[in-house]
């Protein structure tokens, strides 16, 4: 652990402790979370070196070097035609020894879809609890088990910490094709322009916005049809399956709503997600038989797994509409940034002016990434 501080600016030092101490005011078990995530986020940013580094590298081979090339092309035009943050963030890749960056655990009670919240000092109160290690994740998982909740352990791939560290390019997204890729690095440097502690819809539908506009400005400079066609299926894709889950979340909604016990409630919970199961071999049988989201159904569905699913591009409309008048990025974050200082109910009201006056279209959903503390 002194080995990786010593490597580190005094400054990042500090804020990584400083949530350390804040658990110190809970608990002891409070206590061992934060430290875990300080030494993973200090581990992450220990282990990422310079792009260059790995470009004049002998020993990385030729798909590495065109995935960082490719990254850094991305990053450029995020900050030179989209006005997105020029820091460090995504001039460094790091190799990881594992599938996923961090694991996050969800819960709810047996009978709800209601997510218990943790609340931390940098992103304000998530449905979420986020671990560097599977171990860990899963042994808090059994201990909200033992309580009787419904729990969801899920890999995560990539999060922001929303400007306050150099975010580094990750093995366990790097291979993305090109248009993910860019829209990953879009929406995550979105988030570092404007970000509303304890308002995810707010916060998404901004990145969201964000990134829609600039993969579409982005494809249109460096993309070709067959890049085209590749991003539009896994934008069907992605909408299908994730209207999926929320139709089931509106399905067990009404199951747990209803005037019955919580016996009937159980039944119909169990029946749920047997449809929900069969309808997405349906849905996967249309694909072509493509699997890229079968690792949703990798442990027993419960009710955590659809509590995550949130209409975060409720407000992608009244952004994009914004946007269209303002004409320029840079206009158009000031805007934003004003409108984040105002309260809730201020944001959302300005919003719905701009959301009347925008074209029509479906509404999209997307489970939640993490902002770790």
């Amino acid at each position: 652990m002194k080995t990786l501080l010593t490597r580190l600016p005094r400054f990042i030092r500090h804020a990584l402790f400083a949530g350390a101490a804040a658990g110190m005011l809970a608990s002891c078990s409070t206590l061992n979370y934060y430290t875990q995530a300080a030494q993973g986020q200090l581990e992450l940013l220990s282990d990422a070196r310079p792009i260059d580094d790995w470009l004049a590298d002998p020993a990385t081979n030729t798909s590495l070097r065109h995935r960082l090339e490719t990254a850094r092309q991305i990053r450029l035009f995020a900050v030179q035609k989209m006005g997105l943050p020029d820091n460090g963030s995504y001039k460094n890749y790091a190799a990881l020894k594992r599938q996923y960056v961090l694991w996050n655990v969800v819960a709810t009670p047996e009978l709800s879809l209601k997510p218990l919240q943790w609340c931390f000092p940098v992103a304000g109160c998530v449905n979420y609890r986020g671990y560097y290690n599977k171990a860990d994740a899963q042994a808090y998982a059994k201990e909200l088990r033992d309580q009787g909740r419904d729990v969801e352990v899920g890999g995560v791939s990539a999060y922001s910490t929303l400007g306050w560290f150099s975010d580094p390019l990750i093995s366990t997204f790097i291979n993305y094709p090109d248009a993910e890729l860019a829209r990953l690095i879009f929406h995550e440097l979105a988030h570092q322009v404007v970000y509303v502690p304890g308002d995810s819809r707010f916060n998404e539908s901004f990145a969201s916005a964000v990134e829609e506009a600039g993969v579409e400005m982005w494809l249109e400079k460096f993309g070709n049809p067959a890049m085209r066609d590749a991003y539009e299926r896994y934008s069907v894709r992605r909408k299908g399956f994730l209207e999926l889950l929320l139709k089931y979340r509106r399905e067990l909604e009404r199951a747990y709503a209803a005037p019955v016990g919580d016996e009937d409630k159980r039944i119909a919970k169990a029946r749920l997600f047997l449809a929900l199961k069969d309808e997405y071999q349906v849905l996967k049988a249309n694909w072509g038989g493509y699997a890229g989201y079968d690792r949703f159904f990798a442990e027993p569905l419960s009710n955590a797994h659809l509590a995550s699913i949130a209409t975060y591009n409720d407000y992608v409309p009244a952004f994009r509409a914004m946007l269209r008048r303002d004409k320029d990025f840079r206009t158009f974050y000031k805007e934003v940034t004003q409108l984040s200082k105002r309260d809730k109910a201020e944001r959302t009201a300005a919003l719905k002016v701009f959301d009347a006056a925008a074209p029509g279209g479906p509404v999209m959903v997307q489970r939640t990434n993490a902002a770790m503390p």
